[in-house]
C-alpha cells in the first residue's frame, strides 16, 4: 500500500469517526494522515472540523489557516476558518474569513450561511452585553399609560408602535431620539428630568413620527421687517397659527389657516407641505401626495431651496406611499429625496422599504410545487453522494417553501456530510422550531 493510500484510508477512518461522534479519535486519524502526507489541504479542513466538534477553537483555526495556505482556491477552508473564528467570539475576523471565500466562489451557500449565522451571532452579543433596554418589561406599558406626562400619548396609535421599535430593536434609540416623546419616556422610565434636553424651534410643521415633533434647530437671520411684503409677513402669521392647532390635532382648524397663508403668499412651498401633512395624519394620503406635488411644482418655478424640496415634499410622497403599501413610489421618492439633499434619516427609511420590497418579492417566489421538485432533486443527489449538489437544491427548495421543517432536516443531513456542523445545527433547530412532533429533526440535532 502507497504512502497516499495509507493517508486515504486513515482520512476514511476519520470522517467516519467524525460521523459516529467520536471526535477526538477522528482528530487521532487525521494527524496519522497528516504525518504521512502533510501536503494535503482535505486532511487540515477535516481535523479543524474535528477539533471544532471537539470544542478546540484555537486548534481548529490553525488547521484552517494551514489549509488556506495550503490550497489558497480551497473555498471551504474559508468556511472552516470562519466557523473557528466565530466560535471564538471573533466576529468582525470570522465575517472577513467568510467574505474571502465568497470572493473565490460568490454562489457558495455554505459560505452566505455563515455570513448570516455570523450576523446574527454578532447582533445578539452586542444587544445583551450593553446597556439594559430600558423599553423592555412587562411593566412597562403599564407605567407609561398611568404616568400624566405621557398617559395622552397612547391616543396616538404611532406611539404604541414607536415603544414596540424600542422594545425589539433598542439599537433605533439614536434615530428615534429626533422623536420628543422619546425624550419624555425615558424620563418617566428612567425617572429622570429630560424635558429640558433639546427643545428647538421649529420653521415647519412634521409628519413624520407624530403632530409635535419639532425639527433639529435652523438657524437663520431673516431680515423680515425690511424685506417682507404685508402679504407674507401675515402669510408667516397665518402658518405660524396652522402649526399651533396641528399640535393640537386640530387638523381642520390647520387647514383653514394653511389655506390662508396660501392665498396670502401663494410662493412659499411650505405652506403646501403643511397641508399634506394634515392630510397624512387624516390619513388621505392620496391628498396628500397632490398637495406634495404642487409644492415641488411652487417650489421649482420660485426657486425654493432643493434641502426643503426633498425633505418636505419627496418625504412626504414616500412616508404617503408607504402608508398606501406602494413600496416601489416610495423607493422612487425617497431616491429623488436623496437625489436633492441627503440625509441619515432618508437614508435609513429608503433602506427600510427597501427590506419591505425584498420581503415582497420574496412572497411572490414561494411555490411548494416548485419546492416539491427541489427537494426530490436533492433526495437523488444526496442518494448518489453529491451532497454539495443535494445541498443547493434544499436551499432552492427551503426558498421555495421555508416553512417546511423536513427540507431543513434534510440540508442538515447535507452539512452534516459536509462537517458543516454549525449549519447543520441550525437547520436542525429550525426542523424543530417549525415543527416540534417531527422526531427525526431531534435525532438528527443529538448526532450534532
Amino acid at each position: 500500500m502507497s504512502d497516499k493510500e495509507k493517508a486515504n484510508l486513515l482520512k476514511d477512518q476519520g470522517n467516519s469517526a467524525l460521523n459516529a461522534g467520536n471526535f477526538d479519535e477522528a482528530i487521532r486519524f487525521y494527524t496519522e494522515a497528516i504525518k504521512i502526507d502533510p501536503s494535503n489541504h482535505v486532511l487540515y479542513s477535516n481535523r479543524s472540523a474535528a477539533h471544532c466538534k471537539a470544542a478546540k477553537y484555537e486548534d481548529a483555526l490553525k488547521d484552517a489557516e494551514k489549509t488556506i495556505e495550503l490550497k489558497p482556491d480551497f473555498v471551504k477552508g474559508y468556511s472552516r476558518k470562519g466557523a473557528a473564528l466565530a466560535y471564538l467570539k471573533m466576529y468582525p475576523d470570522a465575517l472577513l474569513a467568510y467574505n474571502e471565500g465568497l470572493k473565490k466562489d460568490p454562489n457558495n451557500e455554505q459560505i452566505k450561511e455563515g455570513i448570516k449565522e455570523v450576523k446574527a451571532q454578532s447582533e445578539s452579543s452586542h444587544m445583551n452585553s450593553g446597556f439594559p433596554n430600558p423599553f423592555k418589561g412587562p411593566e412597562v406599558l403599564l407605567k407609561l399609560r398611568s404616568d400624566p406626562r405621557t398617559r395622552d400619548f397612547f391616543n396616538d396609535p404611532s406611539y404604541i408602535q414607536l415603544i414596540t421599535d424600542l422594545q425589539q430593536n433598542p439599537q433605533m434609540m439614536v434615530e428615534k431620539l429626533k422623536d420628543p416623546r422619546v425624550m419624555t419616556t425615558l424620563s418617566v422610565l428612567l425617572n429622570v428630568d429630560l424635558s429640558n434636553a433639546n427643545l428647538p424651534d421649529e420653521e415647519d410643521v412634521d409628519m413624520d413620527s407624530s403632530p409635535s415633533k419639532p425639527e433639529p434647530p435652523k438657524p437663520k437671520e431673516e431680515p423680515m421687517d425690511v424685506e417682507l411684503t404685508a402679504e407674507k409677513k401675515q402669510a408667516i402669521e397665518e402658518k405660524d397659527k396652522g402649526n399651533e392647532f396641528y399640535k393640537e390635532r386640530k387638523f381642520e382648524e390647520a387647514l383653514t389657516h394653511y389655506d390662508k397663508a396660501i392665498e396670502l403668499d401663494p410662493t412659499e412651498m411650505t405652506f403646501l407641505t403643511n397641508k399634506a401633512a394634515v392630510y397624512f395624519e387624516q390619513k388621505e394620503y392620496e391628498t396628500c401626495v397632490k398637495e406634495c406635488e404642487k409644492a415641488v411644482e411652487v417650489g421649482k418655478e420660485n426657486r425654493a431651496d432643493y434641502k426643503k424640496i426633498a425633505s418636505r415634499a419627496y418625504s412626504r410622497m414616500a412616508a404617503a406611499y408607504m402608508k398606501l403599501k406602494d413600496y416601489y413610489k416610495a423607493k422612487t421618492y425617497y431616491q429623488k429625496s436623496l437625489t436633492e439633499h441627503r440625509t441619515r434619516e432618508t437614508i435609513n427609511k429608503l433602506s427600510e422599504v427597501e427590506k419591505l420590497i425584498k420581503e415582497e418579492e420574496k412572497k411572490k417566489y414561494l411555490d411548494p410545487e416548485k419546492a416539491l421538485e427541489e427537494k426530490n432533486k436533492g433526495k437523488e443527489c444526496f442518494q448518489k453522494g453529491d451532497y454539495p449538489a443535494a445541498m443547493k437544491h434544499y436551499t432552492e427548495a427551503i426558498r421555495r417553501n421555508p416553512d417546511d421543517a423536513i427540507l431543513y432536516s434534510n440540508r442538515a443531513a447535507c452539512y452534516q456530510k459536509l462537517a458543516e456542523f454549525p449549519l447543520a445545527l441550525k437547520d436542525c433547530e429550525t426542523c424543530i422550531k417549525l415543527d416540534p412532533t417531527f422526531v427525526r429533526g431531534y435525532i438528527r440535532k443529538e448526532w450534532l
